[in-house]
């Protein structure tokens, strides 16, 4: 199973802005994720075709499984 962690983000023109980073160490903290987004915010460490980032929106961790399927 793969899973990510999805930092969202709000741009200059209100449009959502997602970074995701793979194999997050877990348990994830959302203290650390918190200060992490602070200082992306903070530092403009990047931009989107929509402006800065000017705060957050939230993060989730996503889960995703693959399974090969055998074909006859």
């Amino acid at each position: 199973m793969a899973k990510t962690l999805e930092l969202q983000f709000i741009n200059e023109q209100d449009k959502t802005v997602t970074i995701s980073l793979d194999s997050p160490a877990e348990p994830v903290d959302p203290v650390a994720v918190k200060a992490a987004m602070d200082a992306v915010i903070a530092q403009n460490v990047f931009v989107s075709t929509g402006g800065d980032f000017v705060k957050k929106k939230g993060a989730r961790l996503t889960d995703r499984s693959t399974s090969d399927i055998v074909l006859p």
